[in-house]
């Protein structure tokens, strides 16, 4: 690794003033949180910073606050704190299991929301120095190499997935992010924040070089809000999503009874992808066949495979379509 001056910020204020000052002087800057991450990138050398700008003394930034209009989550937040709170494994249970699973309890317990939202693309070529889009080159190796876990949406010029497990349940709670840089703060919406390739093949969000994500706003959830979070992987623990889904369904029970199969009605529906796009990957057609209807097995499969619609997968991918498509069914079934 090579060595770097670490500098403490007081505030995300000051981590932006920090790493402006840093590249005035003619050094590079990082920000860390948790830096399960960023850590691990500089040491295979991927980044490089003369200036490690560390958000560890920034206080007040790990906390979830119950607002008028929402929940208001810090950044800092780790991952494990996050799926264990009362509130979230309460109102927003998509993203308390989504935050637990993700790798290990130990990275669970340093890990944090905003680190989990901008890490980079854990592809193969890109972790191992390869001149790709995402490494400074002009090239895509997995297009044509071993891309059996990379995108069947999205994708191009770059084939990476996105490897968030909160991504898309943020996304498809309409959750709002607040980014803080040198011109103040602006406000932007979970589904604004991630980009395609083709907008930017380096980047994988909005985030200018001197801009750090704050915290994360979600909606007022309500008593008919029902959420859940599914994830399959190649290996038990320490991996990301294969495939994953985000389910977040509004739901009038009709008639008398607790809510079933036969009187429970989708009002509004979210669904979003993870694992298999560059981006959290939300799928309006799979929403519209569910709206306005009684949640059946028969709908559910429905809906899964208007999910799938214009897949296209590489050579060695294609079996995350039949995938995709069980993974959508089984999450909708779970919320009945």
């Amino acid at each position: 690794m090579k060595s770097f001056t670490n500098a403490n910020a007081r505030d995300i204020r000051h981590a932006v003033t920090l790493v402006r000052e840093a590249r005035a002087a003619g050094r590079t800057a990082a920000i860390a949180g948790g830096g399960s991450d960023v850590l691990g990138m500089m040491k295979d050398r991927l980044i490089t910073p003369d200036v490690l700008v560390s958000l560890r003394s920034v206080k007040g930034l790990d906390q979830v606050k119950a607002e008028s209009g929402g929940v208001t989550i810090g950044g800092l937040i780790t991952l494990d704190a996050l799926s264990r709170h009362p509130l979230i494994r309460r109102e927003y249970r998509v993203l308390a299991e989504a935050a637990a699973d993700v790798a290990t309890p130990q990275i669970r317990n340093v890990a944090t929301l905003a680190g989990n939202l901008c890490q980079r693309p854990w592809c193969w070529y890109y972790r191992n120095g390869f001149k790709c889009f995402k490494n400074g080159g002009d090239t895509c190796y997995s297009f044509a190499g071993e891309n059996q876990f990379h995108a069947i949406f999205g994708g191009g010029p770059s084939y990476i997935v996105h490897p968030s497990d909160t991504a898309p349940a943020l996304v498809a709670l309409g959750a709002t992010f607040r980014i803080v840089g040198p011109a103040g703060e602006r406000l932007v919406p979970a589904a604004e924040f991630f980009t395609l390739p083709r907008v930017n093949a380096a980047h994988e969000n909005v985030l200018k070089d001197d801009e750090a994500l704050a915290s994360v706003t979600l909606p007022r959830s309500s008593a008919a809000m029902r959420s859940t979070y599914h994830k399959i992987m190649d290996r038990e623990a320490w991996t990301h999503a294969v495939v994953s889904a985000a389910v977040v369904l509004d739901v009038e029970v009709r008639g008398q009874g607790a809510p079933g199969l036969d009187n429970a009605v989708i009002r509004r529906a979210s669904i979003v992808l993870g694992g298999v796009a560059p981006i959290p990957w939300r799928v309006p057609a799979a929403e519209a066949v569910l709206v306005g209807k009684n949640i059946t097995p028969q709908l559910a499969a429905q809906a899964a495979e208007a999910a799938v619609a214009g897949a296209r997968p590489l050579a060695k991918n294609a079996y995350k379509v039949p995938m995709t498509q069980a993974m959508v069914r089984r999450t909708i079934e779970a919320l009945a």
